[in-house]
């Protein structure tokens, strides 16, 4: 038995594939994971889409540096998360930014050679294939439109509102760093920090190492 079938037999995308079926892609290295230990580059800016990738743990993250040198998180991928469905079959399959991890993550990578076959053999892996790269094909554009040209206190203001409809909540509970919630919204950490005493002077926020409440 190969070391990670269980995750790999439990990931929804791959459903549809038999035990068998997969066994033989592994032995055939059409299926083969790969472990990435944290803060590794998983693909550069420009690099040839090549292979489908699945997350089968971990955290996985497309970054970008804004002109001013702020490190913003465009996407964040995690577990069963699919990698590179949008592009590689583009007629440029080219990363548009890099990739790293931000935890340890094993990656499941599927040759594109296989994946049209399997896209031949089996309409309902095709259509789970299909389904998703619809789903996830504007994530990219739309992130990046979301925060170019916003001040801070707007990136903040719309990750606040964000958090506080899923959590049901004004008082919102920071499942993140600091730091990483600098990345996140693409500033730097003092200016975050900045900001966010000022948005407290103005009586719109409270906020310690944990949560921010929203008062106004």
């Amino acid at each position: 038995m190969h070391k990670y079938m269980d995750l790999i037999e439990k990931t929804p995308f791959l459903e549809s594939l038999k035990t068998n079926d997969i066994t033989r892609l592994l032995d055939d290295r059409s299926f083969k994971t790969s472990m990435y230990s944290k803060n590794s580059v998983v693909h550069f800016e420009g690099e040839e889409c090549q292979k489908l990738e699945i997350v089968l743990l971990g955290k996985v993250v497309v970054e970008r540096i804004d002109e001013s040198g702020s490190l913003m998180t465009i996407a964040e991928f995690f577990d069963d998360d699919m990698i590179g469905g949008n592009l590689l079959f583009s007629k440029k399959p080219f990363y548009p930014m890099t990739i790293t991890t931000k935890q340890s993550s094993l990656i499941l990578e599927i040759d594109k050679g296989c994946l049209f076959d399997l896209f031949s053999s089996n309409q309902e892996f095709l259509r789970c294939y299909l389904e998703f790269v619809s789903d996830h094909a504007t994530i990219l554009g739309d992130k990046i439109k979301h925060y170019v040209n916003r001040t801070i206190r707007e990136r903040l203001l719309n990750f606040l509102n964000y958090e506080s409809q899923k959590q049901h909540s004004n008082h919102i509970k920071l499942n993140m760093t600091k730091k990483e919630l600098a990345e996140k919204i693409g500033v730097q950490r003092t200016s975050l920090s900045r900001e966010l005493s000022k948005m407290k002077k103005e009586g719109l926020i409270l906020f310690d190492a944990h949560y921010i409440t929203i008062l106004k």
